[in-house]
């Protein structure tokens, strides 16, 4: 098993931890807003002690508006909340990372993020994003699912199956052939491949469906028993 190098713990967990922050002479530092869920860099703004500190009472992202000159509270207007899930200091302590679930699009244009399309991957399901045990990767899978379905960008494969019910039907009963194949022929290779494909069709089916990831992980847990 290759060991990943030991990392330096940077996150900003209580008040006491601002302290080790460097402001800049104007008394802000910049934020870069980054989705867990999708990777995606949806925005960057700054924000000064009190917006940092409200963020950390409230577990919802404020900043500083420079235009307005007074504290912005993201999606107290619009309703796209930033949820927190945490905050980092970088290197120098004058840059900051916050890592949220973000509620709806972060930018005001009504876009996903600040930045436009970004390039990604979005296909069958050998993710890069998979790297993980199972707990985290599926929600994460999931909440990209969320977000395909929310933003609909074109030339998504997602999309695709998420608006056309005999495609997404059909490819769900291919993936079922190829990786009963697959294990008729014990095919080690091909085995873990075409299981996750399956898992990406079926995990498109149940959002289709209106199914949520939490209704199946419930009912998986009443039977592990």
């Amino acid at each position: 098993m290759i060991q990943k190098p030991k990392m330096t713990d940077r996150a900003l967990r209580t008040m006491d931890d601002l302290s080790s922050l460097k402001f800049w002479e104007n008394g802000l530092l910049p934020v870069v807003a980054q989705d867990l869920g999708t990777g995606s860099v949806l925005m960057v703004a700054f924000a000064n002690r009190e917006a940092l500190e409200r963020t950390l009472e409230t577990g919802q992202m404020h900043y500083w508006s420079r235009s307005r000159q007074e504290l912005w509270h993201k999606g107290a207007t619009s309703g796209n909340f930033q949820n927190l899930v945490s905050l980092h200091e970088d290197c120098d302590a004058d840059t900051l990372l916050a890592l949220v679930n973000q509620v709806g699009p972060a930018c005001h244009t009504g876009e996903a993020t600040c930045f436009g399309e970004l390039p990604e991957e979005d296909g069958d399901a050998s993710d890069p994003e998979a790297d993980g045990n199972l707990e985290s990767v599926l929600p994460a899978l999931w909440e990209r699912l969320e977000d395909r379905a929310l933003r609909r960008p074109e030339g998504s494969y997602t999309v695709r199956l998420l608006e056309n019910e005999n495609l997404r039907l059909k490819k769900l009963g291919e993936e079922t052939a190829e990786l009963l194949t697959a294990l008729a022929k014990e095919d080690g290779h091909r085995i873990p491949e075409e299981a996750v494909d399956l898992l990406y069709h079926l995990m498109v089916a149940l959002k289709a469906a209106d199914v949520t990831l939490d209704e199946v992980l419930t009912v998986l847990e009443s039977r592990m028993v």
